[in-house]
């Protein structure tokens, strides 16, 4: 992949109550602003819309491994989300296990009540979804 160019990748942590998302920017993996749930159509809307807008040709999707047991509900509940928005690009499931946890450890140097309000207003799921860019792009490399 050439670095000056900027490819049409979207990352995205869906989650119940927020849907983190990032990009990458001549070869720069950016967080950007989360979408935050009221419900599944509208999250759904509002993601296709940005999909659209930004041009995306490929959507990297955060997946669960469903651990130990193999819990698959959480799985199929991101599938169904994901088939909701009409994306006619490239979809990739990439592993999202501890995303949240190196998304939190690159907020060592934040005070506790920042790490809250991070947790709040969905910044943590925009970095766990850089993770999950970085973790695409590692497999590509």
């Amino acid at each position: 992949m050439d670095s000056s160019q900027s490819p049409r990748i979207l990352a995205c942590d869906v989650g119940l109550k927020r849907i983190g998302l990032a990009h990458i920017v001549q070869g720069i993996i950016l967080p950007l602003e989360p979408i935050i749930r009221r419900n599944r159509n509208q999250a759904a809307k509002d993601l296709a819309e940005l999909l659209g807008q930004r041009g995306v040709e490929t959507l990297i999707v955060g997946m669960p491994s469903g651990g130990l047991g193999g819990d698959t509900s959480t799985q199929k509940r991101i599938r169904h989300f994901i088939s909701l928005l009409g994306f006619g690009g490239e979809i990739v499931y990439v592993d999202e296990d501890f995303t949240s946890t190196h998304a939190l450890e690159s907020l060592s140097h934040a005070k506790r009540e920042s790490k809250r309000a991070y947790r709040k207003n969905g910044v943590l799921d925009s970095l766990s979804a850089c993770e999950i860019l970085r973790r695409y792009l590692g497999q590509m490399a």
